[in-house]
């Protein structure tokens, strides 16, 4: 344990940055294991949506420096592969 006020605060300030950044990882981790998984059993149209909404939070993570922009846009970018290959077949 910190015996600074300084160590103690800032000890109290990781743990708020981390249960929100926390939060925001979940919330585009399940947008694209949802999409994954709609596009496994062949529900286009529902990963369609899941697609939207993952892509509004990879991109809120970006801006928010939680994930770098760059992996925001590769994750994007395979997922948007991913669907588009499933509805060629």
């Amino acid at each position: 344990m910190p015996i600074k006020k300084a160590a103690k605060k800032y000890m109290r300030v990781t743990a708020r940055k981390t249960e929100k950044n926390r939060k925001i990882k979940g919330q585009f981790r399940s947008a694209i294991k949802a999409t994954r998984e709609a596009v496994a059993k062949g529900e286009i149209e529902k990963a369609k949506d899941f697609w939207k909404k993952s892509q509004k939070s990879l991109d809120k993570a970006a801006q928010k420096k939680i994930i770098h922009k760059n992996t925001a846009a590769r994750m994007k970018s395979r997922l948007n592969k991913l669907i588009k290959s499933a509805t060629k077949k």
